[in-house]
């Protein structure tokens, strides 16, 4: 099946080199000094389980360059997410299957808009990645699980057979994708709110009594917005994000934290700001 990554950042980078390191075609859509070294000394991914070079690269600023495929990676800032669904047509056939992976709960509206073929579908993940210098992928932990909807469908059966055969990609469909994406949103929006306005990673964070109760209460508040916009958070939430914060590094903090550290555009109205908006 042909691939095409719309966006090579921290999970779009990470998945589409793991997935072309198992004999996948994939293809990167992607810009400035990262498409520049991309293609000219390959996309670098350094991770603790396994680095690697992936040389030659298929990329490309332009998707009409590759033209449709089979299915697509929606893996952009949320802040890009318009111009970007508004590129997208040339790589969307009749058959396409569109996965976004953005943070959120608007994406899978965003890009349905601006479809005439395919198919959109929702997704998550917890993997957590960045890029280090144009050219440089560094993925910093989280748990490997993509979490998607389109359960039964042969693209994604087809999809996991090559994540089976992936490094640290674990992917699973699921019945009910809306569900998966709030809570995803609500433990999203507390971990981006409290490391970016802590300065701190995870880790510090957690084990810091004050700290820990601030970042629990961006949660509960989350949650109590998710219930009054009518998707309340299943039995034991407050245990799988415990599950999934401890799970990272202590040093990892949110893209919108390292977006602000390294002074480019935030994220803010995506997560936090979307919670005031539901509010």
């Amino acid at each position: 099946m042909r691939i095409a990554m719309m966006g090579a950042g921290g999970i779009g980078g990470y998945i589409g080199a793991r997935l072309a390191q198992v004999g996948g075609d994939v293809s990167f859509i992607a810009r400035g000094a990262h498409l520049t070294a991309m293609l000219q000394t390959g996309l670098r991914i350094q991770s603790d389980l396994g680095s690697f070079v992936l040389v030659p690269v298929s990329a490309s600023a332009a998707p009409a360059d590759i033209a449709p495929v089979d299915l697509v990676f929606f893996a952009v800032k949320l802040y890009d997410s318009e111009e970007a669904a508004a590129s997208i047509a040339p790589l969307v056939g009749v058959d396409t299957r569109v996965i976004t992976l953005q943070n959120g709960i608007d994406s899978v509206e965003i890009l349905s808009r601006h479809l005439q073929g395919g198919r959109v579908i929702g997704a998550t993940t917890y993997l957590s990645g960045f890029i280090s210098k144009p050219g440089e992928v560094i993925h910093s932990g989280g748990l490997p699980h993509v979490l998607v909807g389109g359960q039964n469908d042969p693209v994604i059966e087809q999809l996991r057979g090559l994540c089976d055969r992936a490094i640290g990609i674990e992917l699973k469909p699921v019945a009910d994708i809306d569900e998966v994406l709030w809570e995803k949103f609500v433990t999203l929006a507390a971990f981006s709110g409290g490391t970016s306005l802590m300065r701190s990673g995870i880790g510090a964070i957690l084990a810091d009594p004050e700290a820990r109760i601030f970042i629990e209460q961006l949660r509960d508040e989350g949650m109590a917005i998710a219930a009054a916009a009518g998707h309340p958070m299943a039995d034991g939430f407050e245990g799988r994000v415990e599950t999934r914060w401890s799970a990272f590094p202590p040093h990892v903090k949110s893209s919108m934290a390292n977006d602000l550290e390294r002074g480019n555009p935030s994220r803010l109205r995506g997560f936090p700001g979307a919670c005031i908006n539901w509010a």
